[in-house]
């Protein structure tokens, strides 16, 4: 069959016409439709409309505010649901702290609240709908016991209230809340001018590229030489993802489905959001024994330079390896140990050398595990997971 798959990233559009691959760094001084039009007018006239599918990851997500009445199970479990779904996590607030919390400063795309099992007495009260009188929200969810639904139905408008995420025995129920989420994220993308325009060029629905990667990881080994557990790194310009196979997760609890779950990083991309990666850099107690092991000053974190984006680079996958290993609590706690695959892709597979990455790898293992041995390392040079993803859904309307 003719077809034409189409990537729209933050930093790189990329193609894939009947097998043949190929990546364009974006003019961002027009719209996204024109510089596809200049850089591929004649390929994009050797096919339809039905022809021709499209995902991307150009608006760089939804941002979520998280309230639930446990750490262990709402927050978490809420959490968890929210990354594989696309979601940003700007902050998560233990409702018995909810009087001391800090109001977000940013419009929040979907407030979650989540309460407790079902049959446990109500705890929400004043408390919540005074908190969120201050906060500038576009869409609030209630995924919690039945108990405090007449409550929160009564006094929030445009509530939207779905099954609760906590089973009768505490595991995660998540159809309903990532449907939820994932339909949000969607309507965010088609909703940008710049990707509504892309309707000109395919009649297929757009995805987004996040969905789409997470949709590839069963073929990935008809790809790479790839074993389970895995996770797969993708370094891009406004975000750095992760997308992990469940075997890694501590909390058996946490479950999807698919056997696959992701993390986005929105502070740790190399471009549009290089400020907070530095930031994220010069915080962390490792960093500077880093950046001596591989042979730089932290003065490179300041340089806008070739050498900066490979250290840059460098320091996105030592971050996100760091904050889902057991050093760090903020995120699903991945049992790194046992992993046998990391997979890189993204912008990363063309800027860093094979021995850029084994280097770095080897000082997180060493330094933040005490192993000498690394798992096997695979980089996507051609960058083509996500046509692997791309064509599952679409083969499976």
């Amino acid at each position: 069959m003719n077809k034409l798959q189409i990537d729209i990233g933050s930093t790189y559009f990329k193609t894939n016409a009947n097998g043949e691959l190929n990546q364009y760094f974006r003019n961002f001084d027009i719209s996204i439709y024109d510089d596809l039009q200049n850089k591929c007018s004649q390929l994009l006239s050797n096919y339809t409309k039905d022809e021709v599918s499209i995902c991307s990851s150009a608006n760089g997500g939804l941002s979520t505010l998280i309230i639930g009445v446990t750490t262990l199970f709402s927050l978490k479990y809420a959490t968890n649901i929210a990354f594989n779904s696309g979601i940003n996590i700007i902050d998560t607030i233990l409702y018995s702290k909810i009087e001391e919390a800090n109001t977000p400063t940013d419009v929040i795309d979907v407030v979650i609240v989540v309460g407790g099992i079902d049959g446990i007495k109500s705890k929400f009260d004043e408390k919540l709908i005074n908190y969120l009188k201050d906060v500038n929200y576009q869409n609030i969810v209630y995924v919690g016991n039945k108990e405090n639904r007449d409550f929160l139905n009564k006094n929030i408008d445009d509530l939207v209230i779905l099954q609760n995420i906590i089973g009768d025995k505490l595991q995660v129920v998540e159809d309903e809340l990532k449907e939820y989420l994932t339909n949000l994220y969607q309507a965010d993308i088609t909703g940008k001018e710049d990707i509504k325009k892309l309707y000109e060029i395919t009649s297929n629905q757009i995805y987004s590229t996040p969905y789409i990667v997470n949709n590839a990881l069963p073929k990935l080994k008809t790809l790479f030489d790839v074993a389970d557990p895995f996770l797969v790194i993708d370094v891009g310009g406004a975000t750095t993802d992760i997308h992990y196979s469940t075997d890694l997760v501590e909390n058996k609890n946490i479950m999807t489905s698919s056997g696959y779950d992701r993390l986005v990083f929105k502070k740790l991309g190399v471009f549009k959001s290089r400020e907070s990666l530095v930031f994220g850099a010069k915080s962390n107690e490792f960093v500077y024994e880093l950046l001596d092991y591989l042979g730089v000053n932290e003065h490179i974190l300041d340089e806008h330079s070739d050498e900066a984006t490979v250290v840059l680079m460098q320091l996105a996958i030592f971050l996100v390896l760091y904050q889902v290993s057991k050093n760090h609590n903020d995120y699903v706690t991945l049992k790194l140990e046992i992993l046998n695959s990391i997979v890189l892709t993204g912008g990363i597979s063309k800027v860093l050398s094979d021995g850029d990455i084994d280097k770095i790898i080897k000082f997180f293992y060493k330094k933040i595990l005490n192993y000498i041995e690394i798992p096997n390392i695979i980089t996507d040079r051609n960058y083509e997971i996500w046509t692997l993803g791309i064509e599952e859904i679409y083969n499976a309307e």
